[in-house]
């Protein structure tokens, strides 16, 4: 059969789309090929870490719309942001539908829609997305329980405001590494067909697992426990605001008992802190993860993320996790670390300028033994996860991953051309500057 027009015949189980460049290429089945009734798209087998989360390549994923669908979506956000950048919606955007190809596998009637903040107030064309991909089953009985191989929902960080493109997966994996719960991340190109039947370049993002979709059975080995993603002034446990609907339950939902969050607070603020502070340490120590907490603030200090608690009461989640009875910290949202940052600069090693109004830091870092815990997790991290031998070599790996990508990038979103390599420099500097900064605090 002669070829034609870039159009390449292939045998396969379905009608299947498969992209090289930005041009389509049809695909005729072959009974002789695996049908997709497996692990790639099915429930009930485990998430394939290795394909999804692939770290040795920056992977790529297409985006098929309608024109309907496509258009859809943009006034959806239009309508819940005010109509243009400035104003972040007010609620979440509405899911639409899209077809989705990987590793020459399509999987169809997706759920996509828009997410974030701040990104989404700039309102660029480069803007993160969120996956659910049996969103639609009820209108679609033949893909109930549809999966990504194995993940029902995962998320794409634009990597908003990170001319290195780097920020968001560096930092997760830089607490993974030191302990710190955090989601698995890999780098992805994005192309997306707005329905015109042609490919636009999106530019690289940053794929990363939902925290209550896989992440709690990865890291915790259960999902039964409460998840809650904090947001707003009750977030920051302090005694004025406080109110249990700033926790929003992500796991446990019908039964909607939040007396844990309850628990925490009541013991966080207990009197017995002035009183009897032996005793008030070891209620806080029974309730909530206080080590892990401040080996926490021992990385995020160490790297300088102003987006977070103490600045914010946003970007974390809090996992009740039944295997010893305890709140753990989980950290989420990393595209602005490695840097000073806006909103005053980050957090000061010492924190003295955090007031009672962030008591899970204020009311620690009071504490002398607390305070020295700390101190020992700053320099354990500067020796081992953060030490300049592992992280410059980590960056120069990723700059040599990304290169052609990010050379490749046409949005004008967060990077543009000339931009990537001076910014990857400024990680590698930023990195000296850090450890001096630590080892002279410590001093």
């Amino acid at each position: 059969m002669p070829i034609s027009n870039g159009l390449k015949i292939a045998i396969l189980p379905l009608l299947l789309w498969s992209v090289t460049s930005c041009k389509k290429e049809l695909f005729i089945p072959d009974e002789k090929s695996p049908a997709i009734d497996s692990s790639s798209h099915h429930n009930g087998f485990p998430p394939n870490y290795d394909v999804v989360f692939n770290q040795n390549q920056v992977n790529r994923i297409n985006i098929i719309f309608t024109p309907n669908e496509w258009q859809a979506m943009q006034t959806d956000l239009d309508q819940k942001s005010g109509g243009g950048p400035g104003s972040p919606p007010t609620e979440d955007p509405s899911y639409f539908e899209c077809e989705v190809i990987f590793n020459g596998l399509s999987w169809n009637h997706v759920g996509i829609r828009y997410k974030g903040n701040s990104s989404l107030r700039a309102r660029s064309n480069k803007l993160p997305l969120r996956f659910d991909f049996d969103q639609w089953e009820d209108q679609y009985p033949a893909i109930a329980d549809q999966r990504f191989y194995g993940f029902k929902e995962l998320s794409m960080s634009s990597n908003y405001n990170d001319p290195a493109i780097m920020r968001e997966k560096s930092a997760a994996d830089l607490f993974r590494n030191f302990g710190v719960p955090a989601v698995r991340t890999a780098f992805y190109e994005v192309y997306i067909d707005e329905g015109t039947g042609t490919y636009q370049y999106y530019g690289v993002y940053t794929l990363t697992e939902i925290v209550f979709d896989t992440f709690l059975n990865d890291w915790f080995g259960s999902k039964s426990g409460n998840c809650y993603k904090p947001d707003g002034n009750g977030a920051r446990f302090f005694s004025s605001n406080f109110t249990l609907t700033d926790f929003e339950l992500k796991t446990n939902e019908d039964q909607a008992d939040k007396s844990d969050i309850q628990q925490m607070y009541d013991v966080l603020q207990s009197p017995t802190r002035a009183t009897h502070p032996t005793q008030w340490k070891k209620d806080l120590e029974a309730v909530f993860d206080v080590d892990g907490f401040l080996k926490y603030l021992a990385v995020n200090n160490t790297i300088q993320n102003w987006d977070t608690y103490g600045k914010m009461t946003h970007n974390y989640y809090l996992y009740h996790d039944p295997k010893d009875d305890r709140i753990k910290w989980i950290v989420w949202d990393h595209n602005e670390a490695f840097q000073n940052g806006k909103m005053g600069g980050a957090l000061s090693l010492g924190m003295q300028e955090v007031g009672v109004d962030w008591p899970l830091i204020n009311y620690l870092i009071a504490d002398e033994t607390y305070e020295t815990t700390y101190q020992g997790y700053l320099k354990q991290c500067i020796e081992t996860s953060f030490a300049s031998t592992r992280m410059q070599g980590i960056y120069s790996t990723q700059e040599n991953l990304l290169q052609t990508a990010a050379d490749n990038e046409e949005t004008g979103y967060s990077y543009t051309n000339g931009q990537f390599n001076a910014a990857v420099q400024t990680l590698q500097n930023h990195n000296t500057d850090r450890i001096q900064a630590v080892t002279e605090y410590l001093q």
